[in-house]
């Protein structure tokens, strides 16, 4: 059973302050990475949002295309400067297709779990496949669930905490259906920011599966961006696929 998806819906409710939400992220290692993932070869990167990855890859001089499934976002991305030269089409990335042949398809920050359901996130992998090259390899990032981090079913948690910005999550879990449902507490002089989320979440075996089932085979798996080892007490992870050269 999916929960009711609309690709158009996070963006709509982010894309205004989005850059402002993700200044910790390791932007610089995660480009450095995909860049060498990618080797000479051109980037299609799913969810490609604001340009936050995409815009810094294609400085470098790779090519890069993106799907996204929410004009708003892509709104922000024309609006900057190089974001108007990117091929990006909107529509939902487990479906839509662009023209090309790729190295790499890239699919980061949690962005697998806001698709609805197993089916739809196994449609994403074979559409990954379906765009990559010979050899060509899938890199998708994501958190490694935790249920035990849940009382009865739910958790509330303190995400920021500064002089200028309070950011608190609160999140109901269904076990059975792997379902989280999220909603972010944003709090600025400005005002207060309801931010929410859901998330069809899948442990890391769970995606090495979808991936087989793609046609493709793990190649590597770490931590972080920085390749750190993963292990038991990771609680997030880096995780690349390669489809078999001809």
């Amino acid at each position: 059973m999916a929960f009711p998806f609309d690709p158009s819906a996070y963006g709509r409710s982010i894309a205004d302050i989005y850059d402002g939400t993700v200044d910790d992220l390791p932007t610089e290692a995660t480009v450095e990475q995909l860049h060498l993932l990618a080797g000479d070869g051109p980037v299609l990167e799913f969810g490609i949002g604001t340009g936050r990855l995409a815009l810094p890859l294609a400085a470098r001089g790779v090519t890069v295309a993106g799907v996204d499934g929410s004009p708003d976002m892509v709104k922000v991305l024309r609006s900057k400067p190089g974001g108007e030269r990117l091929q990006v089409v909107v529509g939902d990335f487990a479906t839509t297709r662009v023209d090309g042949e790729f190295s790499l398809v890239a699919l980061t920050t949690n962005t697998i779990f806001a698709l609805p359901s197993q089916d739809a996130q196994v449609r994403c992998f074979r559409n990954a496949a379906a765009h990559l090259r010979p050899g060509g390899r899938f890199v998708v990032e994501a958190w490694v669930p935790d249920p035990a981090a849940f009382y009865r079913g739910s958790a509330l948690r303190l995400l920021a905490l500064g002089e200028d910005v309070v950011v608190a999550e609160a999140a109901r879990i269904s076990p059975a259906e792997q379902h989280m449902t999220t909603t972010k507490v944003r709090l600025t002089a400005q005002g207060v920011r309801l931010l929410p989320a859901n998330h069809r979440y899948a442990w890391p075996a769970e995606l090495d599966l979808m991936a087989r089932l793609a046609g493709m085979e793990r190649e590597h798996r770490w931590a972080d961006w920085h390749r750190a080892p993963f292990g038991d007490d990771s609680r997030a992870h880096v995780t690349v696929y390669r489809l078999p050269p001809d």
